[in-house]
C-alpha cells in the first residue's frame, strides 16, 4: 500500500514537473534530468515507470483523457435526444481545472503526439455517440458520423485552445456553450447574421 502511494506520488510529481517545465521552456528543450530534478525524484524511479519524456507525456495525456471521459459520462447520458451543450460545458470546466496541461497538449507540444491522442480519443467517442444517438432516435445521419465527429471535435479543440490560452477567459463557459449550441442547431450561415436562403 505504501509502495502504491509512493508510486502515485512520484508519477504525480513527474507529471506536474513536465507540465511546468514545458510551459517554461517548451518540450523539445527538456531532458529527463530536468524533469526528475524539478520533481525531486530519482532518475531510476523515472525509468522504472517511463521509457523517456515522450512516454511520460503520453501517460499524462492518457490520464487527462481518462479524467475527461469520467466527467463527460453523466453529461452524455443526459443528452439522449440531441445537443444539450452539457458535454461541452463539462469539457470547459475540466479544462479550467487542468488549464496548464490543456495548454501544452492543445499547443501541440511533444511533436503534436499528445494533441493527436486528444483529438483521436475525442473524435472516436463523439462518432460513437453520434451513431448511438441516431439509432436511438431512428434517424439516418446525412453526413458520415466519422467526418461529422472530426468537424465537431475540430471546432471544439479550436475554441478550447483559444479559451484556455487567455489568462482570463474571454467569455464565461456557459456563454461559449450557448453559442456553440446555437451554431450546431442553426449553422454557420445563420450564425453569421444571414437569413436562410429561400
Amino acid at each position: 500500500m505504501a509502495e502504491d502511494r509512493r508510486t502515485r506520488r512520484s508519477r504525480r510529481a513527474l507529471g506536474a514537473a513536465l507540465v511546468a517545465l514545458v510551459l517554461e521552456r517548451g518540450f523539445t528543450a527538456l531532458t529527463v534530468e530536468d524533469i526528475t530534478e524539478r520533481a525531486d525524484v530519482a532518475r531510476a524511479t523515472f525509468y522504472a515507470h517511463f521509457r523517456d519524456k515522450e512516454d511520460l507525456f503520453a501517460r499524462v495525456t492518457a490520464d487527462l483523457l481518462a479524467g475527461l471521459a469520467e466527467r463527460l459520462a453523466p453529461a452524455v447520458a443526459d443528452s439522449a435526444v440531441g445537443f444539450t451543450g452539457k458535454p461541452v460545458l463539462e469539457m470547459l470546466r475540466h479544462a479550467r481545472e487542468e488549464r496548464d496541461l490543456y495548454r501544452i497538449v492543445l499547443r501541440g507540444e511533444g511533436d503534436g503526439r499528445p494533441l493527436q491522442m486528444f483529438v483521436d480519443a475525442c473524435a472516436a467517442a463523439t462518432a460513437e455517440e453520434f451513431r448511438a444517438r441516431a439509432e436511438r432516435n431512428a434517424v439516418r445521419p446525412r453526413i458520415d458520423p466519422e467526418l461529422l465527429a472530426r468537424v465537431w471535435v475540430g471546432e471544439q479543440v479550436a475554441v478550447l485552445r483559444w479559451w484556455v490560452e487567455q489568462d482570463t477567459p474571454p467569455l464565461p463557459a456557459e456563454e461559449v456553450v450557448r453559442m456553440l449550441l446555437d451554431l450546431a442547431l442553426h449553422g454557420r450561415y445563420w450564425a453569421s447574421g444571414f437569413e436562410a436562403p429561400a
